[in-house]
């Protein structure tokens, strides 16, 4: 085990257990990235991800996590908010035409600025009451590499949400300090945050992003791989919720599966344009995951290649860290080792890293 900067062990292991953090100074550290921010005890933080909204509070840790998706009646005419979150998540490809399903982020980009501002209400509503409406000051996750555009749209949602004043905090630190390393240290950190729309790579250094790429591809291209794969392979159309649940399944399979195991597949068929299910091999799973997997890879050879010597000696040491949903990816971890060959660790609870960082900033701008 290692104690430096890092806090990245060996392979297989989770960094929670496995090293010693410094938890005075992420706190000190965040301490100062509020006070650069002249945000004054913010009261909420926002995960805004492309698959699911999380509402985290100073005291309370997460008070809503959803996915991030509104239904609307007359959407073009006159919208009018019909459901919201895990509501309209049940109502994906299921809806009659007066009714429309809508996914604010695509790929990690805020796309829709009226119905992030919806979601944002609803989600506030639910997680604080409607005594709490207006003028609450928030944290909101983002991109490091977001565009000016992006952050610009992102706040104007936040705005009409009713969330003022609004900072935003990179999302690769914040993650860092939410899966407990110690990111305030001269020792270099390789940290991968895999959401749904976004897979960032972040080279980490004395509470600072030294380096970062990103490729706009996660989760939910990987769902769209599955369902185009069955497309044009057997002829059948899946949905995305469908798409996910192959995922996971595959995903459930152990290590060292047959790749004769079999993955039942339900959806319409293209040629008899009826309901129909199949069965398809592990492997075949495989050819589409492996090609998802390979884009992520070419990314972190890309910050790899540009990382100062003394960084790269850290890194080769210790590793890289994933985080996000996607983290948990089907053979993502053994595939970033066997390529790169650094040690890789996935996170305690990857998904919520995010969020628990952001509530870390939150307690230490409190006191």
């Amino acid at each position: 085990m290692t104690d430096r900067a890092s806090g990245v062990g060996q392979p297989g292991t989770n960094p929670r257990t496995r090293q010693r953090r410094d938890k005075g100074g992420n706190h000190r550290y965040v301490g100062r990235m509020l006070s650069s921010l002249s945000l004054r005890r913010p009261e909420l933080a926002i995960d805004f991800g492309t698959a699911n909204l999380r509402v985290i509070h100073r005291d309370g840790g997460i008070l809503f996590d959803e996915p991030s998706l509104c239904c609307f009646a007359n959407f073009r005419t006159d919208p009018q908010l019909f459901a919201a979150g895990s509501a309209a998540e049940a109502m994906v490809d299921r809806t009659p035409p007066s009714l429309q399903v809508r996914r604010p982020l695509r790929r990690g980009v805020l796309q829709d600025i009226g119905t992030a501002a919806e979601l944002l209400r609803y989600a506030i509503r639910r997680a604080l009451g409607r005594r709490q409406m207006g003028g609450l000051r928030a944290l909101i996750g983002i991109p490091a590499d977001a565009t000016q555009a992006e952050r610009r749209a992102l706040l104007t949602a936040a705005d009409d949400a009713g969330l003022a004043p609004v900072r935003l905090v990179h999302e690769p630190l914040v993650a860092a300090i939410g899966a407990g390393i110690q990111i305030n240290k001269p020792a270099g950190v390789l940290l991968l945050e895999c959401g749904a729309g976004t897979t960032e790579v972040a080279v980490l250094s004395l509470g600072g992003i030294c380096l970062t790429r990103s490729v706009r591809m996660g989760g939910a291209s990987l769902n769209k791989a599955i369902a185009d794969h069955l497309h044009l392979r057997h002829k059948i159309l899946v949905g995305a919720p469908t798409a996910e649940r192959i995922k996971r399944n595959f995903s459930s399979l152990k290590g060292d599966y047959r790749a004769n195991e079999l993955i039942e597949v339900r959806g319409r068929s293209l040629v008899s344009m009826a309901p129909t299910s199949l069965n398809i091999t592990a492997s075949e799973l495989d050819q589409v995951i492996d090609k998802h997997v390979r884009q992520i890879i070419e990314t972190v050879r890309d910050v790899l290649n540009q990382t100062p010597p003394e960084l790269s000696e850290d890194l080769h040491e210790h590793g890289a860290l994933l985080t996000g949903g996607g983290a948990l990816t089907p053979r993502l971890v053994e595939t970033l080792q066997k390529e790169l060959g650094l040690p890789v660790l996935v996170a305690e609870d990857p998904a919520h890293c995010v969020a628990r960082g952001l509530q870390s900033a939150l307690q230490t701008a409190q006191g």
